[in-house]
């Protein structure tokens, strides 16, 4: 049972998959740590004191746990617990030094002691130490041995060995027989340190005084206590067998690859016996083997076949030594040995542990542990030999680390150019064939706020029409960021104007969160056409980038500002009245109607029109320029006064207009005197005015007639009186015009002055025109030429 249980913790051990884990941050190794070995008896409690790990490694105990100090194990048990309020590293379980190395000596656990902020691995070993807790034990209860009684004394007869579980010391040391009367008992060793006993014959045999002894064998260890196990040794003494079965090879080697199929011919054992008959008859049997090698091969008693009946693994066993016994009829038997080497073959892929990611990275960051992990193969040789790889694309390289660990490390990250990274970790290893294992990983980059935002114009012009309502929505200004979240959430702005003067902050405003521009009251094009300010876009990051872009705002005309006229003024306290006499020719210039627009472009257009007048067809409004003129000759028939109301009308739509009312009188001649009456405006707007006016008129019209000629008889006499040289002459009366036939010059379409030289005949008692022509500067004399 002992030897059961040996083997079955054996195998345990030797199937065991080591994986290791481990949880690390960023960080580099401590300078001047080294490892440690510790040690500590097996069948220790739970929770013993195996030292204290802040003082090992020269750290306060709140160090160590500010450190994140954590103890790692191979395989899938955890065998050590920190205690972080004390630094002390105590066990986790009890350990079993049998279980967890089987014969292995020394037994040694590794583990590594992980701090992190910087990085660092400490590898530490503890050496299991054996206490003697396995007794030796045999096989079977007891063993049976024919001897032929002429068996000369000092043969060596062969027994079957006992198993110690223990190490060193504690494992077995020595066989004892008793009584020992006829043989006494050799404790040999193998090759592989297994003691096993040989009995000596001392004295001769027999078979008629003594056909049967029944002796003890006993089997100590060299622990304190020391223990034992015992054996019957039943021996039967023989009649006379001289010959005994002789083996051809008393060792035989062979290799076997360990992905052998099952039922395959491992070696073939031969024996001879020169005795005939039953006596030379040979079978072939196992002798004292374990278990194990009973479940692995498969001895043919006849032929001396071994073979396979349970796959070989070499990561569990690498060598069987199989004692082999041949016995003949008469109860004689011979021993050889043979040792099967198990042969690795690749038959396991690299494992690949991921310990830690470290996900999302921020981009433009330095080189960054992004994952720690380790790789192991179960296979030897260079089938467990790994050649870890990552695609060669990507801005990441593998770092190799303590033992079997790598770390992977980033390059320049920027998430603007690739935001998620897919990195196939791939681990092969050397064997034939090759076998690898691969392991995806996803690293996200994370944003940086590297990127100003940037406006899609670098300048954006506008236009709104004048009038505007308030609030009105005039336009948009976009900026984009290539960064995420708060990064590339942008916040528009008005940075302050250029020029201090334009009252920015009342006339735009900007939605700060999409952009959109709106004129905060009406504009007017006539006071303000256009005018440029500077909109700001920052993101939200920390620190915050920012751009600016100019804009410039347009104000397009509105046909808001009706003609106005400047001449002939509509606000003077007298009408203004224009003479012309009856000798006029057709197309004669009577007066110019002089218009302004506050507006620009064609609703400043103006034409001229004649919207009424006295005595229709006879003066007629030129189109563009707005002068009156005559359409035809005069007649006497003709009246004498004139009312013109003339329509000055923009280009716009819809067209504004503004109305002027003329005054005209025909005259004989300039010398006739007129003043203005007052009524006369009252008259023309009023047909059915009293008869006494119309008395009045015609009283100071006959007397202006009787003065006029008898100046003109004395101005007569004169004359003649001067001689001849005087007739003929003309008189050109003295001193300035009446301002209301001079034009104002100015921004309106009339802009000469007209001066008109009265000439009248002499001798005459006639008021009559000799000639009538403006006097006009040359100047405009050629400019009246070319129209």
């Amino acid at each position: 049972m002992a030897e059961n249980a040996m083997e079955a913790g054996g195998e345990r051990f030797l199937r065991q998959r080591q994986v290791l884990f481990l949880f690390v941050f960023l960080g580099g190794s401590l300078a001047g740590s080294q490892s440690r070995r510790y040690s500590v008896a097996e069948e220790k409690e739970r929770g013993f004191l195996i030292s204290n790990l802040a003082k090992d490694l020269g750290l306060s105990v709140r160090k160590l746990a500010a450190r994140g100090a954590q103890v790692v194990s191979k395989g899938n048990r955890q065998h050590f617990q920190l205690n972080h309020q004390t630094g002390d590293l105590l066990l986790h379980e009890k350990l079993d030094r049998e279980e967890l190395c089987g014969s292995a000596e020394p037994c040694i656990l590794h583990f590594q002691i992980l701090l992190q902020n910087p990085l660092q691995f400490i590898t530490n070993e503890l050496q299991v130490i054996d206490v003697n807790d396995h007794s030796p034990a045999f096989s079977e209860n007891e063993m049976q041995l024919k001897i032929l009684e002429n068996t000369p004394p000092g043969t060596i007869i062969p027994l079957g060995n006992a198993e110690d579980l223990d190490v060193g010391r504690n494992s077995l040391q020595n066989y004892t027989i008793t009584p020992n009367s006829h043989f006494h008992v050799l404790t040999r060793s193998r090759r592989d340190g297994r003691k096993y006993p040989e009995l000596v014959l001392d004295k001769a045999l027999d078979r008629e005084e003594q056909p049967e002894l029944r002796l003890m064998l006993t089997a100590l260890d060299g622990g304190t206590p020391r223990r034992s196990g015992t054996v019957q040794v039943h021996i039967l003494v023989l009649d006379i067998n001289d010959n005994t079965p002789e083996f051809t090879q008393s060792l035989y080697e062979v290799q076997v690859l360990e992905n052998s199929p099952v039922n395959s011919l491992i070696v073939t054992v031969s024996a001879s016996d020169l005795d005939t008959g039953n006596l030379g008859t040979i079978s072939y049997a196992f002798f004292h083997v374990s278990e194990e090698i009973r479940k692995t091969f498969q001895l043919n008693p006849v032929t001396g076949d071994i073979r396979l009946i349970k796959y070989l693994n070499f990561e569990a066993i690498q060598t069987y030594e199989v004692d082999i016994e041949a016995k003949d009829g008469g109860g004689l038997s011979g021993k050889s040995t043979v040792i099967v080497q198990v042969v690795d073959v690749n038959d396991n892929p690299p494992e690949l542990t991921l310990s830690s990611i470290t996900s999302p990275i921020p981009e433009n960051s330095p080189e960054t542990v992004v994952a720690v992990f380790s790789v192991s193969d179960l296979d030897s040789g260079d089938n467990g030999k790994m050649v870890c790889s990552i695609e060669n694309d990507l801005p990441f390289i593998l770092k190799p680390s303590v033992e079997n660990f790598y770390t992977l490390v980033s390059g320049e990250l920027d998430r603007e150019i690739r935001a998620e990274y897919n990195i196939s970790i791939t681990v092969t290893d050397m064997g034939t064939p090759r076998l690898k294992t691969q392991h995806n990983i996803t690293v996200l980059v994370s944003d940086v706020n590297d990127n100003a935002p940037a406006f899609t114009q670098t300048s954006y012009t506008l236009s709104v029409r004048e009038n505007n309502s308030p609030a009105l929505h005039i336009g948009t200004v976009r900026a984009t960021d290539r960064d995420a979240g708060a990064n590339a959430q942008v916040t528009y702005s008005l940075l302050p104007p250029l020029d201090p003067h334009v009252p920015l902050a009342s006339l735009v405003s900007i939605n700060p969160d999409n952009g959109h521009l709106f004129a905060l009251r009406s504009l007017d094009y006539e006071a303000l056409r256009a005018f440029e300010f500077r909109v700001g876009a920052a993101d939200r990051g920390s620190p915050a980038l920012s751009s600016q872009a100019l804009v410039r705002v347009l104000v397009a005309d509105d046909n808001d500002n009706a003609p106005f006229v400047l001449y002939p003024l509509q606000n003077a306290s007298a009408p203004c009245t224009e003479l012309v006499p009856r000798a006029a020719e057709a197309g004669y210039l009577v007066t110019k109607v002089v218009a302004v627009d506050g507006d620009s472009g064609q609703n400043a257009w103006l034409s001229y029109q004649l919207l009424k007048a006295t005595e229709p067809g006879l003066f007629g409004v030129w189109a563009h320029n707005g002068e009156v003129r005559t359409a035809r000759l005069l007649s006497e028939r003709d009246a004498a006064k004139h009312r013109l109301v003339v329509l000055v009308k923009d280009n716009g739509e819809p067209p504004l207009s503004a109305s002027v009312t003329l005054h005209v009188l025909l005259v004989n001649g300039f010398s006739q005197p007129y003043l203005p009456a007052p009524e006369a405006e009252a008259a023309d707007a009023a047909p059915a005015a009293p008869l006494t006016v119309y008395l009045v008129v015609a009283l100071a019209s006959v007397s202006s007639l009787f003065l006029f000629s008898v100046l003109v008889f004395v101005a007569v006499r004169l004359c003649r009186r001067g001689g001849a040289a005087s007739v003929g002459r003309c008189s050109v009366p003295e001193g300035p015009f009446p301002g209301h036939l001079v034009d104002v010059s100015g921004t309106g379409t009339l802009s000469q002055s007209y001066q008109y030289e009265v000439c009248l005949t002499g001798g005459s008692g006639l008021n009559e025109f000799k000639f009538l022509k403006p006097i006009l500067p040359s100047g405009l004399i050629q400019d009246t030429g070319q129209d």
